[in-house]
């Protein structure tokens, strides 16, 4: 989706450090068919190496994105003429010194909601400035609130930032984690919740991030909840479960990744998918086979 503003506001944004030639190269890249799956990696995966380097890599595989990176980062993308297909959520102090904006913190809680909205409004212009479309955010825990309060208390938070969002044309997306192994007591742990969120939030600039690994622990099901609630879903994240890992061989694990790929690509997704698993290899030729495998 083209940004709204200018390239010329674009590249104020930028303070000058992307060269124009990157940033045409971005923009030059043609629309994808329809159904076609649009490839990204999640650069938190790849600690010990530097984001220039993931990015000269994602360029030789042929991905499109690295992403769940801040805007500090955007210059050194538009270097590359690479995308960010899922922004990260920004996170700040409420004036009772709580830390919010991350997983375990988020919009179920009304006394965050004055420090998440500040931060947001500030993001969301942002993402739009660099010509991005999605920034993450979280439920966060439940620490024993009650699932339906909570579920108010975020679309109440989240629909004070629809109008921002609609105006940058910017998606807020939640995303879907298992409260089982990796993210216990996270409330947004199901995808029925995350639906019935979207519902009442009621914009068409807040969806989910549906992580085929976590909803994998939390539901099963996965490709007929795909097929079933693909009108609700900005993005996938991937990973092999057991484990979080790569998901060769594929005897080793049980998420037949060329079929799920097939199943978004049945519902026309135009979006990325984000490889976001933990490597156990060379991390880069696990990312090449992992992008291979899912190229259907």
């Amino acid at each position: 989706m083209k940004p709204r503003l200018s390239r010329r506001d674009a590249l104020r944004s930028l303070a000058g450090a992307a060269s124009l030639s990157a940033l045409r190269a971005r923009a030059a890249t043609p629309a994808p068919a329809p159904g076609r799956i649009r490839h990204s990696a999640c650069k938190w995966c790849y600690k010990d190496i530097s984001l220039e380097a993931v990015c000269t890599a994602a360029r030789e595989i042929g991905l499109e994105s690295v992403e769940l990176l801040n805007p500090a980062d955007f210059p050194t993308l538009a270097r590359h003429g690479l995308h960010c297909a899922m922004v990260s959520n920004p996170t700040g102090k409420t004036a009772a010194g709580v830390t919010v904006g991350g997983i375990t913190k988020a919009f179920n809680r009304p006394e965050h909601h004055e420090t998440l909205i500040a931060l947001y409004e500030r993001r969301i212009p942002e993402v739009a400035a660099a010509g991005f479309e999605n920034l993450i955010c979280f439920s966060g825990n439940r620490d024993g609130l009650d699932d339906l309060q909570g579920l108010e208390h975020c679309a109440a938070g989240l629909r004070r930032l629809v109008a921002t969002a609609e105006k940058h044309r910017v998606t807020l997306v939640m995303e879907l984690l298992n409260s089982r192994v990796n993210h216990r007591d996270y409330m947004c742990d199901r995808t029925a919740w995350g639906v019935e969120l979207c519902r009442r939030v009621g914009s068409e600039r807040f969806k989910l991030l549906y992580d085929i690994y976590h909803m994998q622990i939390m539901e099963g099901d996965v490709i007929r909840t795909i097929q079933t609630n693909a009108a609700w879903i900005a993005h996938y994240h991937t990973a092999g479960n057991p484990g979080r890992h790569e998901f060769e061989p594929q005897d080793a694990q049980e998420l037949n990744y060329p079929a799920i790929m097939r199943a978004i690509q049945a519902t026309g997704y135009r979006g990325f998918v984000g490889q976001e698993f933990l490597p156990t290899r060379d991390p880069l030729t696990s990312l090449r086979a992992a992008v291979r495998l899912c190229t259907v």
